[in-house]
């Protein structure tokens, strides 16, 4: 068969899968989630397999550490952004005094009246408030979702010592499994060091908006700490909201040292010290990074934005790894030549 019918055949199979999945997002989603949160908890598992403890406890311990830690970030957030929705009618003043003083420094540089006042409609503080409500409204589906991610979640649980013992003892397509535990494992490691450099993010931060005065904190280090799972963008999705608030309520001058620690926090931890710990975890390069972030936010919305990089490795061992005759795809995914780790 022609190269050129191959690759065609192998686009329009990808169009169609790609398809089908964004059509039941809400369930793939969810289901990629609740796998993703199991391979993240695995180590706690072998931990007690290893010490002969029984299989219910194997299975319990994880899933209630999962539970427990998606719980707390959605009674976080529920409660957070009911304190921002009652907080940001306050600083309307605030908001037409920023107005006034930009229309009137735009009038002074030559920008026409009437081309200010047509940019300065997309700033109505009303549209925002709707927005944040509109966003707490949905709670409700949020927790629906978690309802079913949790379902899932016990159902992986209760499967996934049987699992393992299948793709280690069985003599299937070895190099498949081989490729499903590379997967496994460097997702795990690209989660936990995420996580824990995350974490470190998310706590700088916070002190840093304390120190700073800006409202709300807790609920801009819990943002950060999502965001940080988001590959290229996340840094700029978590700095936004507190950067805006701290403009309404401290002025320029606290926005821009928001801006500054931020910068700051993010190029030493993510820049400088993460890459060293997390190494060839990923395997993607970051061309193929960032249409990671494309495909995936199309396709699975924002839970696909947050999963991107998981995502992406699930696919690259179930269609490049686990065939012995693609490693010139692995080299073009990973950035790397053959052989030579650069």
């Amino acid at each position: 068969m022609p190269r050129a019918l191959i690759l065609l055949l192998g686009i329009a199979a990808a169009m169609v899968v790609l398809f089908g999945l964004r059509e039941v997002a809400s369930i793939a989603g969810p289901v990629v989630l609740a796998l993703v949160l199991v391979i993240a908890v695995s180590p706690v598992r072998g931990w007690l397999n290893a010490r002969h403890a029984p299989t219910w406890l194997q299975v319990a311990v994880p899933f209630l550490i999962v539970v427990l830690v998606l719980v707390g970030m959605v009674a976080i957030l529920t409660i957070s952004g009911t304190q921002l929705a009652a907080l940001l009618p306050t600083y309307n003043s605030q908001f037409q005094r920023l107005l006034t003083d930009a229309q009137h420094w735009a009038t002074t540089h030559g920008i026409s009246n009437a081309a200010l006042e047509k940019g300065l409609q997309a700033f109505d503080p009303g549209r925002v408030l709707e927005l944040v409500q509109t966003l707490l409204g949905s709670v409700i589906g949020i927790l629906t979702a978690l309802f079913l991610v949790v379902v899932l979640l016990l159902a992986m649980s209760l499967d996934a010592p049987v699992t393992a013992k299948i793709l280690t003892t069985t003599n299937g397509n070895r190099q498949l499994v081989t490729a499903l535990a590379t997967f496994a494992h460097k997702t795990r490691r690209y989660l936990i060091v995420s996580t824990v450099f995350g974490l470190i993010s998310a706590v700088l931060d916070m002190i840093a908006l304390t120190l700073l005065g800006v409202p709300l904190p807790l609920l801009w280090g819990v943002l950060a700490l999502i965001a940080n799972y988001i590959p290229n963008i996340g840094f700029v999705i978590s700095l936004l909201p507190p950067a805006m608030l701290a403009l309404l309520d401290g002025g320029v001058k606290t926005m821009l040292l928001v801006v500054a620690a931020y910068i700051v926090i993010n190029v030493v931890t993510q820049s400088f010290i993460l890459p060293k710990f997390l190494g060839d975890a990923v395997g993607l390069s970051t061309t193929m990074t960032f249409i990671s972030l494309i495909v995936w936010t199309s396709v699975l919305g924002p839970l696909g934005a947050i999963l991107a990089i998981p995502l992406s490795l699930l696919t690259r061992a179930l269609l490049i790894d686990s065939d012995p005759s693609a490693a010139w795809a692995q080299a073009l995914v990973s950035g790397k030549l053959p052989g030579t780790g650069r």
